[in-house]
């Protein structure tokens, strides 16, 4: 348990009648980055607010940073914890520095290291501005450097890139790989999906407060068995009597395509060892948006 930074065990939190997260098993380990993708309603932010120690379990146990998280060891570990809500509600009549001031005091950290924040978040030229007068990427990048205050171990973020422009939402992730090499765990509570490709090592699906998939890309990919789409080109010489394996399908004069598992895919390539005029080959394995989707429909079955 020594590198796990967030342990939950059969934890459960009802909402009167209204279930919001069922019987959810799960670990954040050092160095990790997770995705948490599901629906509203899913139960992600009730886990986040869970974690943060905002509202407590009906059922189950919440271990944080390897302590009890009800436990006064674990609130006073807090500090340890960077959070960035989905809504960011910040003093407009503020500037930037002296929001990050504050939020500095508040986690009893140092001032000091506050500009070096500010220039890590590409917020330095506005940080004598209020806050009023900030875009809302603005203030999404303001908010993000209050969370990285005193380098916290746990960092839970909720539709961090909202409202980022692209070279905003690059810098935000180049945020969260230094993040996961120095050790600390970081846990995205996003629609984002199609973005999260090459960001994170794990993804857990939650629907309605049941987590229905845990696991990396790869793992996801073999669970959810949907198609790979492998397209090759062939030269003219080889389009004209192509000697192709059963299954290839013409799409046009040059290229072929094959629809197998992703078991399978393998050995489809190898069956291409012995043509000569392949060109191209293309390979199109399904997205994160697909095979969330799958698991979706598969819960419903």
């Amino acid at each position: 348990m020594t590198n796990v930074h967030v342990a939950l065990s059969g934890v459960t939190k009802d909402y009167g009648a209204q279930r919001a997260v069922n019987h959810v098993d799960l670990e954040l380990r050092a160095g990790e980055c997770v995705a948490l993708a599901g629906h509203n309603g899913a139960g992600k932010s009730t886990l986040i607010k869970l974690m943060l120690g905002l509202i407590h379990p009906t059922q189950g146990q919440i271990q944080l940073l390897g302590q009890d998280a009800s436990s006064n060891t674990a609130v006073r570990m807090r500090n340890q914890i960077g959070y960035l809500p989905e809504t960011v509600a910040l003093y407009p009549s503020l500037t930037g520095n002296e929001t990050l001031q504050f939020y500095a005091r508040l986690k009893h950290q140092p001032v000091s290291d506050n500009a070096a924040l500010l220039s890590r978040v590409g917020m330095t030229h506005a940080a004598r501005q209020r806050v009023g007068s900030y875009s809302k990427g603005m203030r999404q990048r303001l908010a993000l450097a209050q969370a990285l205050l005193g380098k916290p171990k746990v960092l839970l973020f909720d539709e961090p890139t909202t409202g980022l422009d692209p070279a905003s939402r690059l810098m935000f992730y180049e945020i969260v790989r230094e993040l996961r090499n120095s050790g600390s765990t970081v846990l995205l509570s996003t629609h984002a999906l199609a973005e999260l490709d090459g960001h994170t090592d794990r993804v857990i699906v939650m629907k309605k407060g049941n987590k229905i998939a845990d696991g990396s890309m790869s793992v996801l990919r073999h669970q959810a068995d949907l198609p790979v789409r492998i397209q090759i080109k062939l030269n003219a010489e080889g389009a004209t009597a192509p000697h192709l394996p059963d299954g290839w399908l013409r799409i046009d004069e040059q290229r072929f395509e094959l629809h197998c598992a992703e078991r399978d895919k393998v050995a489809a390539l190898r069956s291409l060892g012995a043509i000569t005029h392949i060109d191209d080959i293309e390979i199109h394995v399904p997205s994160l948006d697909d095979m969330y989707a799958h698991f979706l429909r598969r819960d419903d079955e």
